[in-house]
């Protein structure tokens, strides 16, 4: 898939099916998050990858819907601002890296046939 074609093929999924994923999209997917660009490459971010089966129960406290909890595994990207680069005015880029980070994420998973919210 060309890039305009996964862009054009990204929308927010609100019902999952509860196929395993690939370890190779898995793989795919963390690596675009890894190599999206940092404010100075601080990367101030941690990935969490949960798998749902047996959570759901756990992992609808977080977020009480029921497709949430429908994906075969969620991932949850975490700032942390005491790593980030802070600009001149003191603006820390935890939140625009993590923002870009999660769209990279995105567009790869939608590259590799997975839906996300």
């Amino acid at each position: 898939m060309d890039f305009s074609e996964t862009i054009n093929k990204r929308y927010s999924a609100r019902a999952y099916r509860p196929d395993a994923i690939e370890p190779e999209k898995l793989n795919a997917v963390l690596e675009a998050a890894r190599l999206a660009p940092t404010a100075c490459n601080r990367q101030p971010f941690k990935l969490i990858v949960i798998h749902t089966l047996g959570r759901e129960e756990e992992l609808s406290r977080i977020y009480p819907v029921t497709w949430f909890t429908q994906a075969p595994l969620l991932i949850c990207i975490c700032a942390t601002p005491d790593k980030a680069w802070l600009r001149r005015d003191l603006k820390n880029y935890a939140d625009v890296d993590a923002a870009i980070v999660m769209d990279h994420l995105i567009l790869a998973a939608t590259d590799q046939g997975l839906g996300t919210w």
